[in-house]
């Protein structure tokens, strides 16, 4: 487990990173997400040892990360954003002199790169200079060195910036199929990313941690509830009967036809409507077609909860 406890970092007067605090547990894959400049690369690197925290401390494993330092870094697979590389090494190469830093026995190297070379689909680049590799496999090669060591947890900094759509999709895969065996910290601000790889999120804005909790959760807590509702019925009269429905709190039309219009109803959270609005529509001698949950998308529920912040944020 990483314990994440109180975590401050500061540049002069700038707080980049105010009071974070979380734990990831043995076997999650957790989006870390956020806008540009929220700090999440200033608190992977607290976590991974690159960068010591100004108040705080990162616990992984039941070793603190400022006793133990070396030892909780052979904990960790780091993959940082710009994911530096030697590119005038051959790939092979390249994962074998990391192999070495990273301290596996002589008799083990070889074994080893080829186990990540395979595990992350760079064998067939095995023997290419890693600059003339394209970005995708630069990728699966900072992985595999992530992985030389064997840790049991990965953190991942935006690790699909820059690729292609189709290398986007490997790499999603990829990374889930590592979380299998093996808890990811995932950071990014693409949010279809979280939605494909992970089930729990936490948030960062500005400093600070907004939301920990499960992605489902995230669109049933933050997302207006609604429900979609089909009538084949006059709007005007239709508008009017919905309107007057108890916890029913707003209502837009996002189809019309000459005969059906479909609604789009708001309603007040944890509220469920739908008894009382069935009953008011046969009451009324509307024909009701379809009624359905809305679907919140994380989008929609990232922009609640940092709209939110802002407009707490700003003076009045």
């Amino acid at each position: 487990m990483i314990e994440v406890k109180d975590l401050v970092r500061r540049f002069g007067e700038a707080e980049a990173v105010s009071h974070v605090s979380f734990q990831v547990e043995r076997g999650d894959i957790v989006g870390f997400l956020g806008p540009n400049g929220a700090g999440k690369t200033t608190t992977l690197r607290m976590i991974t040892g690159f960068l010591p925290p100004t108040s705080g401390e990162v616990v992984v494993e039941g070793k603190s990360s400022s006793d133990h330092g070396k030892e909780v870094r052979r904990l960790i697979g780091y993959l940082p954003e710009n994911n530096p590389l030697y590119e005038d090494l051959r790939v092979r190469e390249y994962l074998d002199f990391r192999a070495e830093l990273k301290g596996l026995p002589r008799k083990r190297r070889k074994g080893r790169v080829d186990e990540v070379l395979e595990a992350t689909g760079a064998a067939e680049v095995a023997g290419k200079l890693i600059g003339a590799c394209s970005k995708g496999f630069r990728q699966r090669v900072g992985l595999a060195d992530a992985l030389l060591a064997d840790p049991p947890f990965l953190i991942l900094d935006e690790p699909t910036v820059g690729l292609d759509p189709v290398q986007i999709v490997q790499t999603r895969e990829l990374i889930r199929t590592l979380g299998r065996e093996r808890t990811v910290l995932l950071s990014t601000h693409i949010l279809p990313e979280v939605e494909a790889i992970c089930t729990r999120a936490l948030i960062l804005y500005r400093g600070r941690l907004l939301y920990d909790g499960s992605v489902e959760g995230l669109r049933r807590g933050l997302g207006r509830g609604g429900l979609l509702v089909r009538l084949a019925a006059p709007a005007a009269r239709a508008e009017e009967v919905l309107s007057a429905v108890p916890g029913v709190v707003g209502l837009r039309k996002t189809s019309e036809t000459a005969e059906e219009v479909l609604w789009d109803v708001e309603t007040e959270k944890e509220t469920d409507v739908r008894g009382a609005l069935f009953s008011a529509c046969a009451g009324a001698g509307l024909v009701l077609l379809e009624m359905a949950p809305r679907q919140v998308s994380l989008e929609e529920a990232f922009l609640a909860l940092t709209t939110a912040e802002s407009l707490e944020e700003t003076p009045r």
